[in-house]
This record gives C-alpha cells, sequence and structure tokens, in this order.
C-alpha cells in the first residue's frame, strides 16, 4: 500500500467522511464523499481524472470541509456517452437538492465538467469551474476511431493504456506517491468502469465555448511534465480568455494530491468572490463564514488586479 493510503490523513478521511452510494436510476449508482454543512445548496464538486475514484480528491475534502464549505467527491457510474452523463450527473444533483454548483474537473473530470455546463447552458446550472490539467477537444489523443472498442477490450490492456500517461521520469517524492495511489485506484476500477472513461474520454466530441460565457472559470494547470502537451493547455486558454489562470511549478498529473496547499489554497482564491452570495459553498454568516473571510483579505490584496496567479 503506498505512501498517502497508510497515511493518518488518509485513514482519518476513511473514518470521519461517510461513503455515500447514490442510485439515479435502475443502471447508474454514483459513489459519493459528501462533506461540509448541508444547508449550502451551491457545493463543490470534484471530478476524478480517468484513473481515479472519488476518494484521491480527500485532501481537499478534509480540508476545505474544516473551513465551513461543503464539498463533494464523485465516483462515475457506468456511462458511455456526454449525453448519458450529463443527464445522469444532473439526476444526481437533483437528488441533492442543489441550487447551482461549481465544479473542480481534473483530466476527464475537466473535460465533464465543460460539457454539464454546455449541456445546462439554456438554464445554467454551473456557476463556476476550475479546471486542472485538461482539455477541450478529445482529438488531441488521437484515439477517436478506436474510441468505439474499449468495451471489449480486457481490464489488463485498457490498464495499461491509462499508465502509459503517468509520468515515467525521475520525480520528487510526493509527486512519486501521487502516482502511487493513484496506480492503486486504477486497480480497483473493473473493465467495465474504465472501459467507459477511456470511451468518454477519446470519443469524438468538443467543448463549445461560446455556450460558457456566463460561467466563471479557473484554468490551473503545472508547468512540468504531464499527460498533456504544451499546445493542449494553450488552446484551453484561447477558449477561455477571460479565465484566471493558476499556475503551479510542478507536481505532475495529480497535483491535488501532490501539491495539496497550493491547490487548496487556488480553490479558495477562486470561491471568494462569491462568499457573499446566494451562491457561496460556504455557510454564509456563519463564524466560519466570516473567519474566511477575513483570512482571505491577503489573498484579495494579493490577486485583486492579477489575472494570472503563480506557485512556487
Amino acid at each position: 500500500m503506498g505512501e498517502f493510503m497508510e497515511s493518518q490523513e488518509y485513514q482519518s478521511f476513511r473514518s470521519n467522511i461517510p461513503q455515500r452510494k447514490i442510485c439515479v436510476s435502475d443502471s447508474e449508482t454514483w459513489t459519493i464523499y459528501d462533506a461540509g454543512p448541508r444547508t449550502v445548496s451551491c457545493p463543490l464538486i470534484f471530478l476524478p481524472p480517468i484513473s481515479s475514484q472519488a476518494d484521491i480528491f480527500f485532501k481537499q475534502i478534509l480540508t476545505l470541509s474544516s473551513m465551513g464549505y461543503r464539498v463533494i467527491s464523485v465516483e462515475y457510474p457506468v456511462l458511455w456517452t456526454i449525453e448519458e452523463f450529463c443527464k445522469s450527473f444532473r439526476r444526481l444533483v437533483d437528488h441533492l437538492q442543489l441550487d447551482k454548483v461549481h465544479l473542480f474537473g481534473a483530466s476527464l473530470g475537466g473535460f465533464l465538467a465543460q460539457k454539464f455546463a454546455e449541456h445546462t447552458h439554456v438554464s445554467p446550472f454551473v456557476h463556476s469551474m476550475i479546471l486542472c490539467n485538461t482539455f477541450i477537444d478529445t482529438s488531441v489523443f488521437r484515439k477517436t476511431g478506436s474510441a468505439q472498442t474499449y468495451w471489449m477490450l480486457p481490464a489488463l490492456v485498457l490498464k495499461k493504456m491509462v499508465m502509459g500517461t503517468f509520468n515515467k521520469g525521475l520525480v520528487d517524492d510526493r509527486t512519486a506517491d501521487s502516482i502511487d495511489f493513484v496506480v492503486e485506484s486504477l486497480e480497483r476500477l473493473n473493465q467495465s468502469e474504465l472501459a467507459s472513461r477511456l470511451t468518454l474520454n477519446c470519443a469524438e466530441d468538443y467543448v463549445q465555448p461560446q455556450k460558457l460565457r456566463d460561467v466563471s472559470v479557473m484554468i490551473m494547470d503545472v508547468n512540468d511534465d504531464s499527460a498533456l502537451c504544451p499546445s493542449v493547455k494553450e488552446e484551453m486558454c484561447k477558449c477561455y480568455p477571460e479565465a484566471r489562470r493558476a499556475h503551479l511549478k510542478n507536481g505532475g498529473n495529480f497535483p491535488y494530491l501532490s501539491r495539496p496547499d497550493e491547490v487548496n489554497l487556488f480553490i479558495q482564491i477562486h470561491l471568494q468572490k462569491f462568499l457573499d452570495t446566494r451562491y457561496s459553498a460556504i455557510e454564509r454568516n456563519s463564524d466560519h463564514g466570516r473567519l474566511h473571510q477575513a483570512s482571505t483579505q491577503q489573498q484579495d490584496d494579493i490577486a485583486a488586479n492579477d489575472h494570472s496567479i503563480m506557485s512556487s
């Protein structure tokens, strides 16, 4: 078992944050972790990458919920098309009786976040997005032709495809631990779960950013090696010219595991502008909310006129 899974922090997460199974149809059951005040009706929802389960965001769930945020991390049921995902995810958030949502999407999760915002743009449901190491067009993977065959491939083959995107060079200890955690998560996914996620990731599709102009966006990426090439990151920024940029000097494919303090800070900076609105992810007029508002004043001073934020 890897360093993170053996850590006291992860054991505390598993002991204190209950895992819930929510059935939204006969064939669709979502696994979620829901932490923080249930009175918050516009929480932050985390959408994981292909290779991971909902617990990959345990460092964000523990830290942010302790500050008074309502945070939810989800694990996808087996869904084969973007339309199926959008309809199923909407059934989930309706079940949770949410008014609107903030979405944090990593890799595939970021693409799905954008597609859900696009799907609901006529009656906007996504208030903001944090897009981490993600993309706007599945053609960047050059596998659109073979995506429809993934359902028949053995799990071992599918896992090798995913692991082929992981950094194989020398990395620091925290990045190595994050990869170990994800490899263990990958081993827990069955064939249909993995095949369906790869199909969503690679089947021909793209985001229509003109439908997302009213959604507040933060683009978070790392400056070291990741599964996405620089041209993909540049295309993301072109599609969201008004987005705030959050750069991490390093952290690999999974900075929310390897650089949680920086990622958590960026999340707070993104959410702070909603603190005094009905779309606050933290309970309004609570002790938590007042303390958090005071603690973020310094962040306001630093970032007020800065479109791009850099972490060292």
